[in-house]
């Protein structure tokens, strides 16, 4: 027995003696919940585009699988942090679809890393580094006996947003989705849409749903907006709803947090415009020489918090979403 599939199964956690004792649970509470080490790698950016598994160095993230009340294949959300890891914003979501009968992965791509956080310096991990660790998910999910690989839908926020985007690719599905499906849907919020890829016009024949706040500075609205007009020229199913008053992580309303604050210290590309160049280069279009994270357009001290209206308008809008999407009663 591989040393992996014995930890998963260790590390397998059991809520429930029987389905009669889950019914009397409440609905968010989850029947069962497992952990998963995803094998996966961690690549430079171009690595990345130019497709080089070669280059990469083998890593071991995680992945939290939530078994929602139920029978038989259940349809799930795959939820991808952002800079700061699994955070508590987190728990809100998958109770929030656990409930709907929706089960949940949450995936860490941080901690096999030895990484906690990179706000401060995201150069510690390449742009695009989690869209592997999701595609390795996807590649375990749709092998699960409780998962109906039709019905798996990609979420993630900031950083993770910013990967959930772009895991919508037609290239980079081509690239790095070994699974053998696709998601039934993409839920970006508040990501970064600063860069342009080769072909990233050509998405997934799948809806895309972006959320996003018309104040963040961490992520402007403003790049995303351009984007969308670019993918709705090439006639994808995308919808970009922008909330008022809204910070980056103005989900964490659904915590009750209000209050806006600086990231002390956290890089923003705000003013960034980054292109793809040849053999898969990242390049300032500004200068036109190789992006890093020292170059003068990368800036400090964005704004993050939380707005508990706007928060639940938004969880309102996914659910409803998920709803149509799964026809769930």
């Amino acid at each position: 027995m591989p040393t992996a599939f014995r930890v998963a199964m260790a590390l397998c956690i059991s809520l429930f003696a029987g389905s009669a004792n889950a019914q009397s649970m409440p609905k968010e509470v989850a029947t069962r919940a497992e952990i998963y080490p995803i094998p996966s790698l961690t690549l430079s950016d171009q690595q990345f585009l130019s497709g080089d598994t070669a280059a990469g160095k083998p890593v071991t993230v995680a992945g939290e699988f939530r078994v929602a009340q139920g029978t038989g294949k259940l349809p799930v959300v795959v939820l991808m942090h952002g800079s700061s890891g699994v955070g508590a914003t987190t728990e809100a979501w998958v109770h929030a679809f656990n409930a709907m009968g929706i089960s949940t992965f949450v995936i860490d791509g941080f901690t096999g890393r030895g990484l906690t956080v990179v706000g401060p310096n995201q150069a510690l991990l390449g742009r695009l580094n989690l869209i592997v660790d999701i595609y390795r998910s996807l590649e375990i999910l749709a092998k699960h006996p409780r998962v109906d690989p039709d019905h798996i839908v990609l979420m993630g926020f900031s950083r993770g947003g910013q990967a959930t985007l772009y895991a919508s690719l037609d290239r980079f599905n081509k690239l790095w989705n070994k699974s053998g499906v696709q998601f039934a849907a993409y839920i970006p919020f508040y990501p970064d849409c600063s860069t342009t890829y080769v072909g990233d016009a050509e998405v997934a024949a799948r809806p895309i749903r972006i959320f996003h706040g018309t104040p963040d500075d961490y992520n402007p609205v403003t790049s995303c907006k351009a984007f969308v007009e670019r993918l709705k020229a090439a006639g994808r199913d995308v919808v970009l709803t922008e909330y008022p008053d809204s910070a980056h992580g103005f989900d964490s309303g659904l915590l009750g947090v209000s209050a806006v604050a600086v990231s002390a210290n956290a890089q923003t590309v705000r003013n960034c415009k980054i292109k793809e160049g040849d053999g898969g280069v990242l390049m300032n279009g500004d200068t036109n020489a190789a992006f890093t994270y020292k170059d003068a357009c990368v800036e400090l001290n964005p704004h993050v918090g939380g707005n508990p209206t706007t928060a639940a308008e938004s969880r309102k809008a996914v659910m409803e979403f998920l709803q149509a999407l799964f026809k769930l009663g």
